[in-house]
Formats: structure tokens, C-alpha cells, sequence
């Protein structure tokens, strides 16, 4: 290793150029401010590389696999549909080298320094990176640090992997699964689940930690279980994990629920681990960064740290692992370092998951809003009543609206059917300006859309629902709190 003899001068350095980092650094050379971004691996992070964009393009193949049943309604027949493993992963190599070149061709418009290497604090102020043999320090004003979180090991797991993954490596197999079981019930589970059972394998999902539901309103739930049972996915409750076996052909799982035991064979394992902060190699307790008690690192509202000048993002902090907290997180923290007032308010953070189809939340669940204490009233739609739903042949689903009766506030928004994602906006919006129900019944939507199911659920908030029969608005108001 040749170490540098001196220390090179750097305004702002960021580790980690993923959502979070590079995010950060075009923001703050938007405000005038020198930035060197140090990336150990490739920029985008394991967003872009191994996680959000690789599954998302997965579960876009496996609704486009899973519609072309529909097409001879249509009268588009075809002879005889195949799916091709191999051009799915090749496609998915050409989607994230494309965006990453974008990324570069970004960073490199807005002179932005990048430097290949492992980073390491040496000093509050000072950084060393390591890039082969090459060793050098650079002393800097501010740093943000934006290097995500790892996932953890399971301890019922054996030492050999083989056939057994973890986080984003359901998305780089060299072979198509024919048995998949999913321990989980995060985003990441349910996306696996979804993804490789429409694209053919049997999937069985476990709940993790004996759990007996998913972590959605109770609505959503609900019709989340009819779906899956209607896509042939199974799902079981309340057991726990008591050992895994690896093996040549696959992996037997032992499973344990009460004085009952079973055990299940499948080809491939998905664990739904818990994360760290993937902090370890970067030297943070020689200097006393505070920590979380869960071992991510500790911010404020303005990600400042405990140390001056050293801020973080990201997944490597503490909350919801989540791609739109790291980039907001990112811009805010390059804002209050170029002396903007600048602060992260995480509060109606919404909750995506591209199943098939897909969900979408923010805001408080019914549950969460009668446990805080308002006097809660909910109205919900149901695709079947929509008109592009039935055009499209995806009438799965529905939009539900929590409002307080009292004040009409509203409260959450929790969708799942098509067009869920980019339906949300709309919600978090209503919610971030302290939004009523008449301030999303008032405006003209359009149609056909899926956007009316958010239109038909607001207005059986005051029973004005057109396409809800009254039978079910007279159950909804009666199951109000």
C-alpha cells in the first residue's frame, strides 16, 4: 500500500454513491458547493445494481407474463407463449447500465468528483480511501455518509448457503426457481413472492417471527389474502423457523408452531432478514459517532450526526430501509451544509410494493388512527366498480380513505389494485397540506381512470359514492369507529 504523503483539501465528501449519495451530491452542486463522491463498487448503489430497479423490472415481466391470458379476449392470439429465463437477466443488465451511465453522465455535468475506493475516517476531518495499493487522505469541511445498510445473518441458518438467499440475490440467480420459499412479509417478500410465481415457480410464503398478517391496513390485508390465494401462492401462519438444511438439489426447512412441527422442501429460500447499518468498515466508533440502539447511526431532523461537519443518510440510519428516505434525506442534508434551513420530515413516508398487483399506503391504518384517538370513519372502493379496471381485466383491489368524523382530516390512504403507486401521490399530497375530504372530492378527475377509485372512496366518506351500492354504504358507516 502506497499511503499519500499529504492530505488533499475537499469541500463536501459523500460515501456511498447510491439514491441517497448521489442525490446529495448533485443538490449540493446545484448550490455552489465542491463535492467528491467515493464509491467502493458502482455508482447507483444496491438500489440501482442489485435492488430496486432489477425487482422492479422483474415484476414488470411478470405482470406482462401474467396478462397474456387476457390477449385473446382481445383478439391478439398467440400461438404459443414460452418465457426465456436468460433474456430476463440480460434485459435487466441493459436497464441498469443504461440508468447507471445516466448517473455518471449527471455527476460528470455538475463536476462532481468520483473516486473509486473503500472509504475510512481517519480523523473528524480527515478520510482515507483505499483503491488497490493506492492509499490517500483527504482532509474536508463536511462529509455525508450514504452507505446503506447490510443485511444480517440469521443464526438458524447453516454455515453453507447454497440454495439460500438473502436481500437483492433473488434478482442475479443463474437459474429460473421451480420451488421458491419466502420467509417474510416486508416489501422485498412480497415482491419476490409475486414476481417468481408469475413467471412460473411455486411459491410459499412463511410469515416471519410467527407473525399471522401482513403489516397493511386490515382492509388491505384482507383482499392481499384473497389475491394470493387466487394466484395459488400459499401462505403460512404463525411458525417459526427452528433449523434449515442446505443440500445439492435444495433446502428443507423445519418449522414449528405450538407442540406441531413440519418440514418443508423447496429448491431456493428467500430469508427476509433484518439490516445493520453498513457502517463497519469506515472507523465510526474510533471517533465516537453516536448510535442508535439498534445499531444505525443516530441523526437529527437536518441528518447532522453527533459530530460536527459529519452527516448521514439513508438506510444507514435508523427507520423504514427505503429509497425515497434517502434521497430526500440526501437534498436536505446538502441543503443545510450549503446554509439553507433545510429538514427531514418523514411523517407520511409512503409504503410501495410491486406485487401483482401492486400496493401502496401512507398515513395511518384504521387500527393506528383509533389507538391515537380520533374518531374515525373509513370508506373503501373496490376495483370491480371501476371502469378502466374492467377494461384492463385488473379488477383486483381496492382504495380505502381514513378520515377523523369529527374535523374531517384525513387520516391515510391505502390502495392496492393497478395504478396503486403513482395513485399515492395524490394522497401523501392531501395528507402533507392537512387535506379534508372536500379538498379531493371538489376537483375533476379524469375518465376513464384508475384515479376515480380514490374519487368513489373519498366520497363515501359523506355517503356520495355513485358506484357503491347502498347496502355496502350502510355496512361501511356502520362498522365506523
Amino acid at each position: 500500500m502506497v499511503v499519500g504523503e499529504f492530505a488533499e483539501s475537499r469541500d463536501l465528501v459523500i460515501v456511498g454513491g447510491g439514491p441517497g449519495g448521489y442525490h446529495a451530491a448533485i443538490r449540493a452542486a446545484q448550490l455552489g458547493l465542491q463535492v467528491t463522491l467515493i464509491e467502493k463498487e458502482k455508482l447507483g448503489g444496491i438500489c440501482l445494481n442489485e435492488g430496486c430497479i432489477p425487482s422492479k423490472v422483474f415484476a414488470y415481466a411478470a405482470k406482462q407474463h401474467a396478462s397474456i391470458a387476457h390477449f385473446s379476449e382481445l383478439g391478439i392470439e398467440i400461438d404459443k407463449a414460452s418465457f426465456d429465463y436468460d433474456k430476463l437477466l440480460r434485459y435487466k443488465e441493459k436497464i441498469v447500465t443504461q440508468l447507471r451511465k445516466g448517473i455518471e453522465t449527471l455527476c460528470a455535468a455538475n463536476k462532481i468528483e468520483i473516486i473509486q475506493g473503500e472509504a475510512n475516517f481517519i480523523a473528524e476531518n480527515r478520510i482515507g480511501v483505499e483503491a488497490g495499493h493506492q492509499f490517500d487522505i483527504y482532509e474536508f469541511n463536511h462529509a455525508i455518509i450514504a452507505t446503506g445498510s447490510i443485511p444480517v445473518y440469521p443464526k438458524f441458518l447453516p454455515a453453507d448457503r447454497k440454495n439460500i438467499y438473502l436481500s437483492y440475490e433473488m434478482y442475479s440467480l443463474s437459474e429460473m426457481p421451480n420451488k421458491l420459499i419466502v420467509y417474510g412479509s416486508d416489501y422485498v417478500s412480497l415482491e419476490i413472492a409475486f414476481s417468481y410465481r408469475n413467471l412460473g415457480a411455486d411459491v410459499t410464503i412463511l410469515l416471519d417471527n410467527g407473525k399471522n398478517d401482513f403489516p397493511f391496513d386490515e382492509s388491505i390485508n384482507r383482499e392481499l389474502k384473497r389475491i394470493l390465494k387466487k394466484q395459488k401462492i400459499e401462505v403460512q401462519r404463525g411458525f417459526h423457523i427452528d433449523n434449515v438444511t442446505s443440500h445439492e438439489d435444495g433446502v428443507a426447512v423445519r418449522l414449528s408452531k405450538n407442540e406441531n412441527a413440519i418440514t418443508m422442501e423447496g429448491t431456493h429460500l428467500y430469508i427476509g432478514a433484518e439490516a445493520c447499518a453498513n457502517v463497519m468498515s469506515l472507523g465510526l466508533e474510533r471517533l465516537g459517532v453516536e448510535m442508535t440502539a439498534d445499531s444505525f447511526i443516530q441523526t437529527d431532523q437536518q441528518m447532522r450526526t453527533s459530530l460536527p461537519g459529519i452527516f448521514a443518510i439513508g438506510d444507514a440510519t435508523n427507520g423504514i430501509p427505503s429509497a425515497i428516505k434517502a434521497m430526500k434525506q440526501g437534498k436536505i442534508a446538502a441543503e443545510e451544509i450549503a446554509g439553507l434551513n433545510s429538514e427531514a420530515d418523514l411523517t407520511f413516508l409512503p409504503t410501495i410494493v410491486h406485487t401483482i398487483p401492486p400496493i401502496a399506503s401512507v398515513g395511518l391504518t384504521e387500527k393506528e388512527a383509533v389507538e391515537q384517538g380520533y374518531q374515525v370513519k373509513t370508506s373503501q372502493f373496490s376495483y370491480s366498480g371501476n371502469s378502466m379496471a374492467m377494461i384492463t381485466n385488473e379488477k383486483s383491489g381496492l382504495t380505502k380513505v381514513i378520515k377523523d368524523k369529527e374535523t374531517d382530516l384525513l387520516l391515510g390512504f391505502h390502495t392496492i389494485g393497478a395504478g396503486a403507486v403513482e395513485l399515492i401521490s395524490t394522497g401523501t399530497s392531501a395528507l402533507e397540506m392537512a387535506g379534508r375530504d372536500e379538498d379531493l372530492s371538489f376537483p375533476l378527475y379524469p375518465h376513464p381512470s384508475f384515479n376515480e377509485t380514490l374519487l368513489e372512496a373519498v366520497e363515501g366518506l359523506s355517503e356520495k359514492a355513485v358506484h357503491i351500492p347502498p347496502a355496502k354504504r350502510k355496512k361501511a358507516e356502520s362498522q365506523a369507529w
